[in-house]
This record gives structure tokens, sequence and C-alpha cells, in this order.
């Protein structure tokens, strides 16, 4: 009976997730029809361990049929009393605890830095500033991917606006051939984060990625500088615009993408503040 509880929470688990859409924290929405479908295989899998654990109190009382008077039992070991509540746990934490959304205190808790100084682990959780999913093709077939993608963005001329949709591509393509894009108008919405070794009128733009799921997400966006020197608090959400440079910068030893800014606006966080990778 104990499998049957358990099966269903898993069951209801999933469809939480999705009649609350807390499954666009865990993973790409490109992906969500599997664990819709996941839904139904769960509640057929329910349905046939109840149908397993009727039949089975059925024989206990009718008797068994290997000819002797007694009943078997299964046995239970140390494992099982084990994994009970390893199985119990996923369920209980999900339905029981807040859905937390990532922000600026999990930036300034791990840092971020560029994906060549870290390992090519997939299953690692990563935080860095640029975009990069050349670890999920080989040389070829992510050049390819990235060539289809700088022709996307070169049709849109001198003024290249990043919606929620395209945020992750486009800012992967603006790191991939920076200078394709140098002294265009740039546009993007993200939140706020104060690094301390910025200049006073300097902050990241950042929105938090997942290219699969939350395994592999990470922290990414871009270096923004004002006319002059401006205070806006970490986790702030703006809309900015602005004129694509470069400028070296000393932690991470290397020349990154800045944006000038000519227009910001605060704005509301949104209803869903990740961006997934599309291809």
């Amino acid at each position: 009976m104990i499998r049957f509880f358990i099966l269903l929470g898993f069951s209801f688990l999933f469809l939480h997730l999705h009649a609350t859409g807390s499954i666009s924290k865990y993973i790409n929405m490109k992906y969500s029809y599997i664990s819709f479908i996941t839904i139904f295989v769960l509640f057929f899998l329910t349905i046939v361990q109840l149908y397993f654990y009727i039949k089975g109190d059925k024989e206990t009382e009718d008797g068994c049929d290997c000819g002797c008077d007694h009943h078997h039992h299964h046995k239970k070991t140390w494992k099982d009393y084990v994994m009970l509540p390893v199985l119990i746990f996923p369920i209980f934490s999900v339905l029981c605890l807040p859905v937390a959304t990532l922000d600026s205190n999990i930036v300034k808790a791990k840092g971020f830095n560029f994906n060549v100084y870290n390992d090519k682990d997939t299953s690692a959780i990563h935080e860095f500033l640029q975009p990069d999913s050349s670890v999920y093709y080989g040389t070829d077939g992510y050049d390819e991917l990235m060539g289809k993608s700088k022709k996307k963005f070169s049709k849109l001329g001198n003024n290249v606006a990043l919606s929620d949709e395209n945020w992750l591509q486009g800012m992967e393509t603006i790191y991939r051939f920076p200078g394709d894009f140098m002294g265009k108008t740039v546009s993007f919405r993200g939140f706020a984060y104060n690094e301390k070794n910025l200049a006073a009128n300097q902050l990241f733009i950042f929105r938090f990625g997942i290219i699969h799921c939350v395994a592999d997400s990470g922290v990414f966006g871009m270096l923004i500088e004002f006319p002059k020197g401006v205070h806006y608090h970490n986790d702030d959400w703006l809309q900015v615009t602005g004129t694509l440079t470069s400028e070296y910068y000393q932690p991470f030893k290397k020349t990154i993408p800045v944006l000038k800014v000519e227009k910001v606006k605060q704005i509301p966080v949104p209803k869903d503040q990740y961006v997934y990778r599309n291809y």
C-alpha cells in the first residue's frame, strides 16, 4: 500500500507543478510536454499498483495455492526503511515548501565567471556571465548553430531588441560575435547587480537562464555603463537601451561587451523571471 501512496504522491506532484506554473522553475518549458506525459504514466502505474495490492489481499484471504497452509509475506529489510524517506522527501519538499526564485543573493554567494574557467561537466551547476551551450554540441554542430543565430540577429539591423523569448540566444550570439554588434543599439531587461569592483556608473544586468533544466542554470547578462553615477539596488528590474562597446574587465582578464546606456527605465518584476534557451 505504501508504493501506491508514493506513486499517487508523485502523480499529484507533477500535476501540481503544471497547474501552478511552478514547473517553469525547474525545466526549460520546451520540454514541459515530457513532464506532462509523466502525469498520465504515473497515474496509470498508481492504478496498476492498487490493482496488485487488492489482488494480493484477496489471495491472502483465500490462501495460497502452493499446497501449504501458510501465507507468504515479504520480509522488510533496512533498505526498505531507508528508501522510504528518500522517496517521500521530494514529494514533501515540492508540495509543502515554497518554490524559491533565484536572485542576486545566489550570485553574491556563488559569484559568476566565464565558462572557459569552468569544467565541462554538463551535470554541474554553473554560474557564468556568458551563455555558452557549446558543451552540448560537437565543434561543427555548434559553429553551424551559432552561424544561424548570427544571421538571425544580423537581420535586425542596428537595433537589436532582446525579448524574453530570444534573450539567451541573443546574448550568446553577441558574446560569440562581439565585433558584429559593436556600435549597434541593443536593448534588454533584467535585474541589477552591484559588483564591488565596478565604477560608480557601472553595474551588471542579469537574468537567470535555463538551458535544459535547473541543473544547468546560470546567471547571464552584461556589464552596463551609465553617463553618470547612478544607484540601483540589487534585484531592481531595469529595461535598458544603449550602444554596444567593449572594455577590458580585470577580474576576468578578458575584454567583454559593455552597453553604454542611453535610456533606462525601472520596471516591475516580471511574472516569469527566468529565460530559456530556444533553438
